[in-house]
């Protein structure tokens, strides 16, 4: 078998049966194509199946010697993994050479947040007076106000706006849809939008339903958002490495801080998963520490 064949066979399997998204399964596959580049310049003609559990340690031995870092090691031996499982289930290979690959020991990484004094920051930075500020301004507050991934804020509908019930549709990953409410700051800068800046762009028949365009009136790439909060970022002095994932994570542990549901909050952020949505629960180690000294009966 071919690296291709394999390769082309795993792909459709990712998308038809995992149902991934088209970002997702370029992810597995650049990792496939990262061992087939070692085992080309280091070993001749090894074929997936030909692959031994020696070849594979020695691709880890080449990660930690280029200092990768155990996360990303994780993430790409994950990946393998992934494939040899595939291979196993059509009955390419008889024996899987991943089973005994141990992953290096990674920490649970909490995520950055910031607080909503940095957020109203960044927010009231927006230059008004530039013909894309009141975009830039509605989506910020839709991205807090709503916990949205950047790939559901780029994709996110005119049509799936509902803000006579207070809510929106969003198409997640998977193409799993849920109901996030939306918060009335949040509605009023979109239809300033809608109503301003978007009526004067030119919009291209591919975009007249997407809700966030850019100037040529097409829909925005997620690298332009991360543009747009990296120098807000800059322009009011925020040091801390932040992108459009930091206002979710800010988005969810606010809210469990506040008191919400860790349910209702998995629900919002669209995690099959709750112990993804657990990683939120985490509180100031020192206040913690000064709790259990002011209360607990020992201490």
């Amino acid at each position: 078998m071919k690296w291709e064949d394999g390769k082309r066979g795993y792909e459709n399997y990712l998308k038809l049966e995992k149902s991934l998204s088209q970002n997702s399964i370029a992810a597995y596959i650049n990792d496939i194509n990262k061992l087939v580049v070692f085992l080309n310049d280091n070993y001749k003609k090894v074929s997936p199946e030909k692959v031994k559990l020696e070849h594979l340690k020695s691709f880890v031995d080449f990660l930690n010697s280029r200092e990768v870092s155990p996360r990303t090691q994780a993430r790409t031996i994950s990946g393998i993994k992934s494939f040899y499982k595939y291979l196993l289930i059509e009955g390419k290979i008889t024996s899987d050479p991943t089973a005994l690959l141990e992953s290096p020991k990674i920490g649970r990484k909490l995520p950055d947040i910031l607080a909503m004094e940095e957020i109203d920051s960044l927010i009231e930075g927006i230059d008004l007076n530039k013909a894309e500020g009141q975009r830039n301004k509605a989506m910020l507050e839709t991205l807090y106000s709503c916990g949205l991934r950047v790939s559901e804020l780029v994709n996110l509908k005119i049509t799936n706006l509902f803000f006579d019930q207070g809510f929106i549709k969003i198409e997640g990953k998977a193409d799993k849809e849920r109901l996030v409410p939306v918060s009335g700051r949040a509605i009023g800068e979109i239809n300033r939008y809608l109503n301003g800046y978007r009526k004067t762009l030119k919009v291209s028949q591919e975009s007249e339903n997407v809700l966030f365009l850019n100037r040529r009136g097409k829909k925005l790439s997620r690298v332009m958002i991360f543009t747009i909060i990296k120098n807000l970022a800059e322009k009011v002095g925020i040091e801390k490495k932040i992108s459009p994932h930091t206002f979710r994570h800010s988005f969810a542990t606010h809210l469990i801080n506040g008191g919400a549901d860790l349910r209702a909050v998995q629900e919002m952020l669209g995690h099959e998963s709750i112990l993804t949505t657990e990683i939120y629960t985490h509180l100031d180690r020192d206040y913690l520490r000064s709790t259990i000294h002011q209360f607990h009966p020992r201490s």
